[in-house]
């Protein structure tokens, strides 16, 4: 059975997580607040404390997970923490991922966070998929369009090659 890790499982990725399991996966979740653990469990999902900030801490979760989501496009922070999360911090997990049995990253391509941010994540997504092979996805759709967003994601996950 394959196994997704939900890099920031907020709102959002606990409904993508549910679509997930929907479709047979396993899924993991990753707050940054252990307080919000409780809510991930509720959705079936196996909560997981991690700060993609602390790249450490969620590489710490990789095992057994065959597909990456990155759902940090809303993510809360100062500019610093934003820029460093979608970009060194990404690139650095991007590198690690190459040793790993992970067959593919989804990148949250859309969202609050200033769009300079998710375009230099996305060129990191695209430039490690040239450079290593990381089969990945960087999605569009404005998560205020759940709907939409939800469908773009599980979509995302079935056509990442050998992701599922």
């Amino acid at each position: 059975m394959a196994r997704a890790l939900i890099v920031g499982c907020g709102c959002r990725g606990r409904e993508l997580g549910v679509g997930l399991r929907r479709d047979g996966w396993e899924v993991r979740g990753t707050t940054r607040d252990a307080s919000a653990a409780p809510a991930i469990e509720a959705a079936g999902i196996e909560a997981a404390v991690a700060d993609p900030l602390e790249v450490g801490t969620v590489f710490e979760l990789i095992e057994g997970v065959t597909l990456v989501f990155w759902l940090l496009g809303s993510a809360a922070g100062r500019p610093g923490e934003l820029e460093a999360i979608h970009g060194p911090r990404l690139e650095r997990l991007l590198e690690r991922l190459v040793d790993t049995p992970v067959r593919g990253v989804v990148y949250e391509g859309a969202g609050t966070v200033p769009a300079a941010f998710m375009d230099a994540g996305a060129r990191l997504v695209r430039e490690a998929t040239a450079r290593w092979r990381i089969p990945a996805a960087v999605t569009e759709v404005e998560p205020e369009d759940l709907e939409r967003w939800r469908e773009e994601m599980l979509a995302a996950a079935r056509h990442v090659p050998f992701a599922g």
